[in-house]
């Protein structure tokens, strides 16, 4: 039998974490070796399984990523940018392992961190776990190839009423999608927001509408408009596990059944590719 592969989770306590850690435990090809948390944080020093309110497994939360990866053939992060950076770069001076993060919201700075890093072990970034977003996001593209001239695109998104950011980064990451394919950059051509007497539509922009309210999980679409016509990709998750699960199989295509990825930057289209 092949051995499982051995897993550090770096920000095992929030929801993201806490998911990847209990699908980690119901996975037979997978071992939780390692998690790392904050200093404050209460599940400092104690069982991440009791922590889980599962049996015990004898991995304690640590706070020094050192101790944490010790054996690890991979890191899962679901933590916070300033956190993912400085592990990035940790884990690259160590010589690995590779990192597999979740995390979103890098500012410019921390984004060329993670490149630096990324050339010292393999690093996947993904802007979504999901596995049927990552599909989204490869029709996006194609889609996008449509006339620019012919075709407005704006990407509506919504949150249950918890989520602190706006635009989604999936929805920020479909949108790149779409402004890449076209040759453009998001920056240069995105409508964060529309209020007010806007005046006609910019030909060419990309706008966005957010929502948030409830519990809904996560709901995407990206809508390509046209004079006489009207074409909508769009993806809705129905439970948070769905991360989870794309979270293990980034994992598993960055271990390649045991002969591991080269150093670079890769994302969940190269999983889905």
């Amino acid at each position: 039998m092949t051995s499982p592969i051995r897993v550090t989770v770096l920000g095992p306590t929030g929801r993201l974490g806490s998911a990847i850690c209990h699908a980690l435990l119901d996975s037979p090809d997978f071992s939780l070796v390692g998690a790392v948390v904050r200093a404050e944080s209460p599940a400092c020093g104690v069982d991440i399984g009791t922590w889980l309110e599962r049996d015990p497994i004898g991995c304690l939360g640590e706070t020094a990523l050192e101790h944490a990866v010790h054996g690890a053939d991979i890191v899962l992060d679901s933590s916070l940018p300033g956190m993912t950076v400085a592990a990035a770069e940790r884990l690259a001076s160590l010589g690995g392992p590779g990192l597999v993060t979740g995390v979103t919201g890098f500012n410019r700075d921390q984004e060329a961190r993670l490149a630096s890093a990324s050339g010292k072990i393999p690093l996947l970034a993904a802007g979504n776990f999901s596995l049927g977003v990552a599909v989204t996001e490869a029709l996006v593209r194609q889609a996008a190839r449509l006339p620019a001239t012919e075709w407005d695109i704006e990407v509506h998104e919504t949150h249950h009423k918890r989520k602190a950011d706006a635009p989604s980064g999936t929805a920020i990451m479909l949108a790149r999608a779409a402004a890449e394919a076209r040759g453009e950059r998001l920056e240069d051509v995105a409508t964060w927001s529309r209020e007010c007497t806007t005046g006609p539509r910019q030909t060419g922009s990309i706008g966005f509408a957010v929502s948030r309210g409830g519990s809904v999980v996560g709901e995407h679409a990206v809508r390509y408009l046209a004079e006489l016509e009207e074409i909508t990709i769009s993806h809705r998750a129905l439970d948070r596990s769905i991360f989870a699960r794309g979270a293990l199989e980034a994992a598993r295509w960055m271990i390649n059944e045991g002969e591991g990825r080269p150093t670079g930057r890769y994302t969940m289209q190269d999983v889905v590719g």
